[in-house]
């Protein structure tokens, strides 16, 4: 194990002299003590087999820039060319410890960064004529780097007018205008005199861990210490993990029981613009500012207000929505697998389907260990869910893992194991190739009647392994969208561990130590879990998923492990798939996901906005009249009142008494689907056992 190494095989410095660094922006001792120790770790025991050269020098020096300025809107080509000089030394000043060339391009940044901030305020002071037909590019992440000073500041001045219009057309007045850029541009300022030698360290080191594989990153103390406290923490406020990107504090998922994920209304990516106290609270513009004070801003005590204006990822130009959410605790009950039943109608009778709904895969360790009878598991749980559904005489059974991002192995193992009587779950490959299987020992069956898988996009991890097991043992169908595709297993290590005692804090690494593999052999990495019937409403898999992160491990194979399928034949599922999609044609609830999904793409593809008043006024119009639309034709097919325009003026997606009624609707449009396509497989199962049976009587006569 990693933890027995000493330092004396990693390096010769067990009396390195630590001390505090009184200049600005230059690297601290120990900063070039985790360098070391973060190569040696990454060079040895990584999954993937990674060797730091002057080709990686070169991916590495790419990375920290585009971490700096991922928009190409700071630096010019001038800069680029005099960091080039560095693309070939980069891998030995990792090695060697020499953070002096980091420092140096980072303190460039900074003072590009001022520049850049300077122009706005003083550009900020001067009009702008709104009726000349000029685009903004507010996405240049593919674009060439600015020439010179000269273009890059004509790059500020359509981003400064750009700003200007945005709120223009908020209704916010002239005095507002200037007052919130003014306050946004000089906290550019003030976030770059702000910046420690440990966010300089922090950024460099995770441009190289980035450039090896995307689940692989360094937590410097601050960040160690501010994980912990959100993991304490995390069970009040309003329950969402968040990321800078860019100038923009960007929603990266929501935590099941958690008040933003029961609200309904976030979606992965949104971008935070505005964060309000109370129900009329002024909104504060948090556009530029350091992810901790935005926290600090969000969280709160439990029962108390807080409002959000979100941004659609891709969707520069959308005013967004205002949510209002009230800080509360984490429901861990709501973590938990739940069960309903839906009653399918099926020719001239109703097929009664019931609906295991398992968040996240769950374990009270504590108890268990503890020796608790009582204790909580998904396994323990769904098996008692499973007994109360079969006592409620059900059909077949749908368990939904739509936005289920994992959580414990043993727990997807026994679940599997409900279904199947014994066998091989999940492959595990180390670092050094080493096969494990994990297997479900424990020859029971809960439940022997027809199931469907319900998974989405945001199903990863121990849901992948679940659905694939499942899929392999042909004891399941899968439907929805193509999984996540995160199939890789990360260790976190304390560096303090193996370093010298007394040694300052030098924060924790991340690593990516081994890879799952489905019992076929399948690797549930990048490809994710394939459904059997696919819905039509999945996101671009290069825009969200594990295939979209760079660097992102390969699919692979390797040999299947030693199975007995269930015993289930597949069905040829061509009626089933077409009654489907003659189904969800027609299907309001799903038109209206396929058209949001239709938005979405469409905005991910602009990359530019016009800065002509009247021109950007009536796209917004009709934006808001196409919103408006898709809404009620959705809200009236289920018996709700339609939203008028106003409601929407008001930046609220939904702005009535019904709010609640319509989101359980929007979030059961693929769990009714999945139902309905379950109750097909049995009608289909039936009719192929009664011709099997006549098959057989008319062969037992002629005999």
């Amino acid at each position: 194990m990693i933890r027995n190494i000493t330092l004396i095989t990693l390096l010769a410095c067990a009396t390195l002299p630590f001390s505090v660094v009184s200049a600005p922006l230059t690297p601290a001792p120990e900063h070039s003590f985790s360098a070391v120790l973060v190569a040696k770790f990454i060079t040895q025991f990584h999954y993937k087999k990674n060797k730091l050269d002057d080709t990686q020098s070169k991916a590495i020096l790419s990375k920290y820039i585009d971490i700096m300025d991922p928009n190409r809107n700071i630096f010019t080509q001038k800069d680029i060319e005099k960091f080039n000089l560095y693309s070939s030394i980069l891998d030995d000043a990792i090695r060697d410890g020499n953070l002096s060339p980091a420092f140096s391009i980072y303190r460039k940044y900074n003072q590009r960064r001022i520049e850049r901030a300077d122009f706005a305020l003083q550009r900020l002071t001067q009009a702008f004529d709104f009726t000349i037909d000029e685009q903004y590019q507010f996405d240049r992440s593919e674009s060439s780097w600015p020439k010179d000073k000269k273009a890059l500041n004509e790059i500020w001045r359509k981003r400064v007018k750009n700003d200007i219009l945005t709120l223009i057309l908020s209704k916010k007045s002239d005095e507002e205008i200037q007052k919130r850029l003014d306050k946004r541009y000089k906290r550019i300022k003030t976030r770059s005199k702000q910046v420690k030698p440990e966010d300089v360290y922090e950024a460099f080191i995770n441009a190289y861990l980035i450039t090896i594989e995307p689940h692989t990153a360094y937590f410097s103390p601050r960040t160690s210490e501010n994980f912990n406290i959100n993991m304490r923490l995390s069970l009040e406020g309003i329950g969402a993990v968040l990321q800078t990107v860019g100038d923009y504090t960007v929603v990266k998922k929501t935590i099941p029981g958690g008040p933003a994920e029961m609200s309904g209304q976030f979606q992965s990516e949104d971008r935070i613009s505005s964060v309000g106290q109370g129900v009329d609270g002024k909104m504060e513009d948090v556009v530029g500012w350091r992810i901790g004070d935005v926290v600090a801003l969000i969280r709160g005590p439990k029962n108390t207000v807080v409002r959000l204006q979100l941004l659609p990822k891709g969707n520069e130009d959308s005013p967004g929505k205002i949510v209002t959410i009230t800080r509360d605790k984490i429901k861990l009950e709501e973590q938990h697998a739940k069960k309903s039943i839906i009653e399918v109608p099926n020719g001239n009778s109703t097929s009664r389907i019931g609906v295991i709904t398992i968040p996240t895969f769950y374990m009270d360790f504590e108890a268990a260990r503890h020796g608790d009878k009582n204790y909580v598991s998904t396994t323990r749980d769904t098996r008692k869910l499973l007994k109360e559904l079969q006592a409620e005489k059900i059909d077949g059974l749908v368990i939904n893992l739509a936005n289920n991002g994992g959580g414990s192995l043993p727990e997807a193992i026994s679940l599997t194991g409900l279904f199947i009587e014994s066998g091989p779950v999940v492959q595990v490959r180390d670092s050094e190739n080493k096969l494990d299987i994990n297997e479900d020992t424990d020859i029971s069956i809960a439940y022997r009647g027809p199931v469907i898988v319900l998974v989405n996009r945001y199903s990863a991890s121990a849901s992948e392994i679940f659905a694939g097991a499942m899929q392999d043992y042909g004891r399941a169908t899968i439907v929805g969208e193509t999984t996540y595709g995160k199939g890789t297993v990360q260790q976190v290590l304390d560096l303090n561990r193996h370093a010298p005692r007394n040694s300052p804090i030098l924060g924790q690494l991340k690593l990516t130590m081994a890879q799952f593999f489905r019992v076929n052999g399948d690797s549930t990495q990048n490809r994710g879990v394939i459904p059997d019937i696919k819905f039509p409403t999945a996101e671009s898999s290069s825009e969200l998923g594990e295939s979209a992160l760079d660097n992102a491990l390969p699919w692979a194979r390797i040999e299947a492990a030693n199975y007995k399928p269930y015993g289930l034949i597949r069905d040829d599922l061509s009626p089933i798939q077409a009654r489907h999609l003659a189904r969800i044609k027609i299907d309001e609830g799903f038109q209206y996901l396929q058209a949001q999904a239709e938005v979405r793409k469409k905005a991910l593809t602009k990359t530019s906005v016009t800065l002509l008043k009247t021109t950007r006024k009536e796209e917004r119009k009709i934006q808001r009249n196409e919103r408006l639309i898709r809404l009620n034709k959705f809200r009236t097919s289920i018996g709700l009142s339609a939203n008028k325009m106003s409601d929407l003026e008001n930046d609220n997606e939904v702005a009535s008494a019904e709010d609640e009624k319509f989101l359980d609707e929007v979030k059961n449009i693929r769990v009714k689907e999945a139902a309905a396509i379950l109750a097909d497989l049995i009608t289909q199962s039936d009719t192929n056992i009664k011709v099997t049976q006549s098959n057989t009587q008319d062969s037992n006569q002629k005999n």
